[in-house]
């Protein structure tokens, strides 16, 4: 089976299409190797797949040629232990991050307004 049409039908990616473009450019890597699209995927293959941040390191469990159901495709693969540790870390990291950081896009509530104003007279003086 073709690792594009596996990727796909494992749910990794939405269209086909981007699975192919996801391999060419080297963000799937099967059994440590960079592989074309049209790589045949068998039982028991490594892969190492990033999406954005997220790297994914799974074992193929079974081969299917349609597009099921989450649970159906949840069952192709097998996510290493240490992969789904350090995707929950990273996950972690960016929800604290984003907590941390204040909130900038859009135009300025009244209060901030408010304080724009003072700061801009309490410069003047």
């Amino acid at each position: 089976m073709r690792l594009d049409k596996w990727l796909w039908a494992s749910r990794f990616f939405k269209t086909r299409a981007l699975a192919t473009e996801a391999v060419e450019g080297g963000k799937v890597h099967v059994n440590g190797d960079r592989v074309k699209a049209a790589r045949a995927v068998k039982l028991g293959d490594r892969l190492e797949i990033r999406r954005g941040a997220e790297v994914m390191e799974v074992r193929v469990l079974a081969l299917s040629e349609h597009r099921g159901p989450a649970a159906t495709a949840q069952a192709l693969y097998e996510e290493s232990a240490d992969s789904q540790a350090r995707r929950e870390a990273q996950a972690e990291q960016r929800r604290m991050l984003g907590a941390s950081m204040p909130r900038t896009a859009g135009r300025p509530e009244k209060r901030d307004r408010r304080r724009i104003i003072r700061f801009r007279d309490a410069g003047s003086d």
